[in-house]
């Protein structure tokens, strides 16, 4: 279980991501000026099995020190932590001369996966945090004490293409909204962003804008692209709006002047849990903004 007393994970605007292939390092600055919030350096599902070994060596190597915005989160994807590569992965995380910002776990099953690696990071005394992708029968099952699982977990991603294969559905929002329902109470009970899979048709551009839409709208933090064309729709459907942005503002600063435990702004009762909240809809505005 998450430790009550550790302080919570900083907010950060994670409206967008988008990956890159962990072999290809002269595509790490790309990714990371072209407006997205997060660039995910793949070493699993984008890399074939003769190219894993020199993938791993260029993301650990050459990631942290990549020319672009400080504002990015970067991030290396790993092979799934039940799997040589993985376990390789892991190896090189822990050997990596550069401290990793975060790492993204694949195909988890259960929550004593995510404890395992938070312990050892631990142990070695390494920063990395952790992104933990909801995409197997058995994660959705235990999606809710997965996110509990560790302190360093920041945000619960959801798969849906290996989820639908998993679940036997088609990948269509009706049958994942259930999925993705879950994986959202799960990331709100952790306090941590939940981010939606990547829309995969680059040429339906209105499908997407659909599906970003409603995926804002369940409590999705941000969404992937597989595209940087992509990202500007997504930073715009999952950045709070201008009413939005000014009624954070001045809870906030009615807020800071009341000594007590509860207010009453504009005949609405405001308890400080809507506090995370509004912050978090001024720190997603704050990166949008540049």
């Amino acid at each position: 279980m998450t430790d009550d007393t550790a302080p919570a994970p900083p907010i950060r605007a994670r409206r967008s991501f988008i990956f890159a292939p962990g072999n290809r390092p002269d595509m790490f600055p790309k990714a990371l000026a072209c407006g997205t919030d997060i660039v995910c350096v793949d070493l699993e599902d984008a890399i074939a099995p003769q190219d894993k070994a020199e993938a791993r060596r260029l993301a650990f190597a050459r990631l942290p020190g990549a020319e672009g915005p400080a504002r990015v989160e970067r991030i290396i994807r790993l092979n799934c932590l039940r799997t040589l590569d993985g376990m390789r992965d892991v190896e090189a995380l822990v050997a990596a001369p550069d401290p990793v910002a975060a790492v993204m776990l694949p195909k988890v099953k259960g929550p004593e996966e995510v404890r395992n690696l938070s312990d050892l990071l631990d142990e070695y005394k390494l920063p990395a945090r952790l992104h933990v992708i909801i995409e197997t029968n058995q994660a959705l099952e235990a999606a809710y004490a997965i996110g509990q699982a560790s302190p360093r977990i920041e945000a619960l991603f959801f798969g849906g293409v290996d989820m639908a294969a998993d679940l036997r559905c088609k990948p269509t929002w009706g049958a994942l909204q259930y999925a993705r329902s879950r994986v959202v109470h799960a990331a709100a009970a952790a306090g941590v962003d939940a981010i939606d899979v990547p829309w995969l048709d680059l040429e339906d551009r209105e499908g997407m804008l659909v599906e970003a839409r409603l995926s804002a709208e369940l409590g999705f933090s941000g969404k992937g692209a597989i595209h940087p064309r992509q990202i500007p729709d997504l930073n715009t459907i999952f950045a709070p709006d201008a009413a939005a942005v000014d009624y954070a503002r001045r809870v906030l600063a009615a807020w800071a002047g009341n000594n007590s435990g509860l207010l009453v702004f504009e005949g609405k009762l405001i308890e400080k849990p809507v506090l995370r909240s509004l912050e978090r809809i001024l720190a997603t505005h704050a990166a949008a903004q540049g």
